[in-house]
C-alpha cells in the first residue's frame, strides 16, 4: 500500500494507459471491418454479404454477390428474413456507398440477434480501391 501512495503516479499512468488501450480497441471493432476481413467472412466463414443502399444505389454499383436490402427495411420491427440468413451465427457483412448506414444496420441486426454482423469499413468506395469486384443491375 506504501508503495501505491509513494508512486501514485505510476499508478495513475497505468490505470490512463490501460484505459485508452482498451478504448481504441474497442473503437476499433465498432468502425468495422477493413475490405479484406469482409472477403475472408464471406469467402471462409460463408458470410452473406449484404447492401443497405437505396435500390436506386443498388443498381447503380453494388459488391458482386451482394443482396439488396435497404436500411429502410430494417428500421420496422419485421426484419426481411427472406434476403438474411436464418443462421444468425454467419457472418453478415453489410455495406453502403461509404460504410455510414451499413454501421447502423449493423447494430439493428446485432440487437436481432445477428451477433456477427459488420460493417465494411469506407462501405463501396473503399471495396472499389480494394480493385474488389463491382456490378450494376436493372433498375
Amino acid at each position: 500500500m506504501k508503495f501505491l501512495i509513494e508512486n501514485w503516479y505510476l499508478v495513475l499512468s497505468a490505470l490512463v494507459s490501460g484505459g485508452l488501450l482498451l478504448w481504441t480497441s474497442m473503437r476499433g471493432k465498432a468502425g468495422g471491418v477493413p475490405t479484406a476481413e469482409a472477403v475472408r467472412l464471406v469467402n471462409r466463414e460463408k458470410g452473406v454479404l449484404v447492401d443497405v443502399s437505396e435500390p436506386e444505389e443498388f443498381a447503380a454499383a453494388h459488391a458482386k454477390g451482394a443482396r439488396s436490402v435497404p436500411l429502410s427495411t430494417l428500421t420496422g420491427t419485421e426484419l426481411p428474413t427472406k434476403q438474411l440468413p436464418s443462421n444468425k451465427a454467419l457472418p453478415v457483412v453489410l455495406m453502403c456507398k461509404t460504410g455510414a448506414r451499413a454501421q447502423r444496420a449493423a447494430g439493428i441486426l446485432q440487437k436481432q440477434g445477428y451477433a456477427n454482423a459488420v460493417a465494411v469499413q469506407g462501405g463501396l468506395t473503399a471495396w472499389r480501391e480494394a480493385s474488389l469486384p463491382v456490378e450494376t443491375s436493372a433498375a
